[in-house]
């Protein structure tokens, strides 16, 4: 065990999670060379760490997400995004592993980011804050897991922004990652995904109240930019299928058209609904951060366009899947990794889902997705040496 220091934020229930805080004794040294002190990672356990210490999966939150997976969200008072997929007897069962989720450097639940105190200015750091990447996400992960004792992770798994975190685990600490399961996700951000990126930053920006990044200090917030930041995304995580099938052009309590500008539409008052309920439980500047981050990962430009280079000789197992009709990151960029590991005769299998659902498939109802999943972590753990699932 290292020196960190721990807080416990949240009293676990009986068999289920812990919530805590971990501050790093050392300062964290980012990627763009500035050394980050202090640091604080909230996170949350569920299971138990097994004698050997082999059974520990990672989970990856996307962009929007936190390190509350299961169980009630202590801000919205919903389950956590993953919470029919994480629990005992479920696809990630935590009475056969020790599952761990910490929530992002830059994120706004608890980690450090840029609504956090800034001890040397007394205030919050605003756009004081350093910028960060996916690669210093990960290092505050390590980081979590030195504290924790654990070497060798059984499983590090995460969909979109977490698929990222995914991969650059397998990259930069291979031989800390027996096996992972990066889903619909990328090696890096499509001028797309970074275009769409900055049309919300902007959004955000341009709304008075964002105050240069310094709202909290002059006691406001940034809703109005925010919730179109979110609105915008937002639609990006669906596919045209699904709003259809959803929506289609009904009409919103009404009979008739208003001919006016309110929100005559169904779609349109369920985004205005999606954009007004995220202000209530993210900080815009970490969402200028975390887009950021993400908008920097390029796994084949830090090889010189090689992305196979940065594979070779990976002794990890690698299960990738992806959604037929996510067009925010399209099957063609997790088929282009397949074909990066295949080159350096990596451990690799593959499975594209048949989805109207879009991007947000994987955090839905996708029976064949969590088949898919479920077999590679039994097969995997079979290989581990890890106790069979109950049946």
């Amino acid at each position: 065990m290292s020196s960190e220091r721990t807080a416990i934020v949240a009293a676990p229930a009986p068999g289920s999670r812990t919530g805590k805080a971990l501050t790093l004794s050392e300062p964290l040294v980012l990627q763009s060379g500035v050394a980050l002190s202090p640091v604080t990672i909230a996170y949350e356990t569920y299971g138990a760490l097994n004698a050997d210490k082999s059974n520990c999966v990672l989970l990856c939150h996307a962009l929007t997400g936190d390190h509350y997976v299961a169980g009630a969200h202590p801000v919205t008072g919903k389950p956590g995004w993953w919470a029919d997929l994480v629990g005992p007897g479920k696809m990630i069962d935590t009475e056969r592993f020790f599952v761990v989720c910490a929530n992002v450097l830059g994120g706004c639940m608890g980690s450090t980011g840029p609504k956090e105190f800034n001890p040397a200015t007394g205030k919050a750091w605003g756009l004081d804050f350093p910028v960060i990447t996916i690669r210093d996400m990960v290092k505050a992960q390590a980081r979590l897991l030195d504290h924790l004792g654990v070497q060798q992770l059984f499983s590090v798994i995460g969909g979109s922004m977490g698929a990222m975190q995914v991969l650059e685990w397998a990259v930069r600490y291979p031989h800390r990652v027996f096996s992972a399961v990066p889903i619909a996700g990328s090696y890096r951000h499509s001028a797309q995904n970074i275009a769409f990126h900055e049309v919300g930053r902007q959004a955000i920006m341009a709304d008075p109240d964002w105050c240069h990044g310094a709202y909290l200090e002059k006691g406001t917030v940034p809703k109005r930019g925010l919730s179109v930041a979110r609105m915008a995304a937002h639609i990006t995580y669906l596919s045209e299928a699904a709003l259809h099938r959803k929506f289609g052009r009904r009409l919103q309590d009404r009979a008739a058209l208003t001919y006016g500008f309110d929100a005559d539409f169904q779609v349109e008052s369920y985004l205005r609904h999606q954009g007004s309920t995220f202000v209530d439980r993210f900080d815009a500047n970490s969402y200028l951060y975390i887009t950021r981050a993400m908008d920097y990962f390029d796994l084949a430009a830090e090889n010189d366009g090689v992305l196979s280079q940065a594979f070779r000789g990976t002794p990890v197992r690698f299960c990738l899947a992806s959604f037929s009709s996510d067009w925010l990151f399209p099957t063609a960029e997790s088929r282009a990794i397949v074909h990066a590991l295949n080159a350096v005769a990596a451990n690799v299998s593959f499975v594209e889902i048949d989805s109207d659902k879009g991007h947000d498939a994987f955090l839905l109802d996708e029976p064949e997705f969590h088949q898919t999943v479920q077999g590679f972590i039994d097969g995997a753990a079979a290989i581990r040496g890890l106790p069979k699932r109950a049946v």
